[in-house]
């Protein structure tokens, strides 16, 4: 396994085009996120934020980094989980009434509209094309637990440098 620093800025890169991917397809292909959407993009900048950061601090700090990074993964797991779930029941509501408002007035939102801005029109239970035979929220499900076991590899990766002998 590669050293704590290394593997903290591969996730950071797989986090940033992950979010590109997400603006691509918001501003390209016109899918419009709703709010459960945002905030799935909310956990993966975090996840980026945090490793990016904590890349550069000692080894202790790049473990509490990866630790940050764990539970950011698993609240965007969550959040894809009941997305997956609002889709499998379209009775159900995303909230986007009770979400939207509050979600756009965040200070990400205000600064960046085009990334963090939650879509007045769109709904968690829109049915956009498969990617790949994957939804958008499958395919964040899967780059959540992706990142969260690489996340786990690292942080419980032994520091053997010093410890061998040749």
């Amino acid at each position: 396994m590669k050293t704590s620093k290394s593997v903290l800025l591969i996730v950071a890169f797989i986090s940033l085009a992950i979010l590109g991917a997400a603006l691509y397809l918001q501003h390209v292909e016109d899918m419009q996120p709703c709010p459960l959407c945002v905030i799935q993009r909310y956990a993966f900048a975090a996840i980026a934020l945090v490793c990016l950061v904590c890349a550069g601090l000692p080894n202790g700090a790049q473990k509490a980094g990866a630790s940050l990074g764990i539970l950011a993964g698993l609240g965007g797991a969550g959040t894809a989980i009941w997305h997956l779930w609002v889709i499998a029941h379209p009775s159900t509501s995303c909230g986007r009434d009770a979400l939207e408002a509050p979600m756009n007035a965040l200070p990400p939102a205000t600064l960046l509209p085009s990334v963090f801005k939650v879509d007045a029109f769109a709904l968690c239970t829109t049915a956009y094309d498969a990617i790949l035979g994957l939804s958008i929220p499958q395919w964040s499900l899967l780059w959540f637990v992706v990142l969260v076991v690489i996340l786990v590899a690292a942080l419980f990766k032994r520091n053997d440098a010093g410890n061998r002998r040749y």
